[in-house]
Order: structure tokens, then C-alpha cells, then sequence
């Protein structure tokens, strides 16, 4: 697998609104969100303390921190509330022939 390979996370159908799901992008946890049917895909580690984010509530297109309130946009990946400072990844996301699919193009 190259990294600009894209992944499949699931069908559409499986993911419903509200739902997300983590998968391993050669060992970089993505968190996939579907929002009303608008999808988003960032890596799921808090900036602030290495944590795991994905479960954490989401508001207004932000999904918060679960230990520390840090709030981060799922669009941009950008901090928009404290303890974290520091922005997070977001990943390029398709909706191929019914699939939701990402990939890791941080180093193309």
C-alpha cells in the first residue's frame, strides 16, 4: 500500500448521521464522522495530551475532547478551544460508487 492509496471505511448505508468510525491508515488512527450527511475525516489524537478524540461529543461541527474539553472544527482540523494549541490532521475523504474512502496525503 502506498499512502496516497485511498481506504474504504465502509459503505455509505453503514455510516448513518451522527455515526463515525476509527480506522488504521498504516498506523494512523482516523476518526470518520458523517454530520448530517456531510462527512469529515481527522486524526484521532488530541493535540493536547496524545489521547484518542473520536468519542468525544461533537457541537456545531466540533468534536470535543472527552478528558480535557479541548474543541477542535472536524472540517479544518483547527483548535478552536483550549487545553490544546495545536491544530490536528484532517485527511481527504471521497464517497466512491456508494463507499466513504480516505487516505493519508500528508506526504505526497
Amino acid at each position: 500500500m502506498t499512502m496516497n492509496d485511498w481506504i474504504t471505511v465502509c459503505a455509505q448505508t453503514e455510516l448513518l448521521p451522527g455515526e463515525h468510525r476509527v480506522v488504521d491508515l498504516d498506523g494512523t488512527p482516523v476518526a470518520v464522522f458523517n454530520l448530517d450527511g456531510e462527512y469529515f475525516a481527522i486524526h484521532d489524537v488530541c493535540s493536547h495530551d496524545g489521547a484518542p478524540i473520536a468519542d468525544g461529543r461533537v457541537e456545531g461541527g466540533e468534536i470535543i475532547c472527552p478528558r480535557h474539553g479541548a474543541r477542535f472544527c472536524l472540517k479544518s482540523g483547527r483548535v478552536t478551544q483550549p487545553p490544546a494549541y495545536e491544530d490536528i490532521a484532517v485527511f481527504p475523504l471521497r464517497l466512491q460508487e456508494g463507499l466513504v474512502q480516505v487516505r493519508d496525503d500528508r506526504w505526497d
